[in-house]
């Protein structure tokens, strides 16, 4: 008898395939916790998120946040309840109220990120990611365990805006708007085939 897969599985085993560059892009600002969503060169909505609490880095198993160019390489959640708890890159079935007391797991949407540059070329390995987190009073503040952190309906909003391939950049030391230039200029380059999700250690 055939075996029928969920979609969800797929996600663990979809390589990160390089795309042409769309005309949407993030920008991530760590000094002010937040992240901007550009369309055609102009800002289009501005969110607060939380990166890491042991600051700028891309070592393995320093829980830090990298910096610079990145491109989206992968997401999982479509149709997924806001709150949902995404494990190893499955829905277990719980869904939390945002806050929800003593829990702090990936929920609602997880978005991929793969390294473009020296500075962050192991991001893809070490699992940072974009995903909500039901600890949504924290949001703003940098409490994460290496990964960019928003609450459940700004990172639904996002993940319905975005696709596989579109520029991400995280910087900390430029105003938001110097920083959206770069992205008409993107030319990523092939990206790195991989064979399963890896889940990250932090969130």
């Amino acid at each position: 008898m055939r075996r029928f897969i969920p979609a969800v599985i797929l996600f663990t085993a979809v390589a990160c395939l390089t795309r042409p560059a769309p005309a949407t892009s993030i920008i991530v600002d760590v000094k002010r916790q937040k992240l901007q969503l550009i369309r055609d060169g102009a800002p289009i909505v501005t969110y607060p998120v939380s990166t890491s609490q042991f600051g700028l880095g891309d070592d393995f198993h320093s829980y830090r946040t990298p910096l610079g160019k990145l491109q989206i390489c992968d997401k999982l959640g479509d149709r997924l309840p806001s709150g949902a708890v995404i494990k190893g890159g499955r829905f277990t079935g719980e869904v939390l109220k945002p806050n929800a007391p003593g829990r702090d797991p990936m929920v609602s949407r997880v978005i991929r990120l793969q390294g473009l540059e020296d500075q962050n070329r192991h991001a893809l390995r070490r699992g940072i990611l974009i995903h909500g987190t039901p600890e949504e009073r924290r949001i703003g503040k940098p409490v994460s365990w290496g990964c960019i952190r928003m609450r459940s309906a700004d990172v639904i909003a996002l993940y319905n805006q975005v696709r596989i391939g579109t520029p991400v950049i995280i910087n900390s030391n430029e105003k938001i708007r110097r920083a959206s230039g770069w992205f008409f200029r993107f030319s990523s380059p092939t990206a790195q085939h991989t064979t399963a999700f890896l889940t990250p250690a932090h969130s």
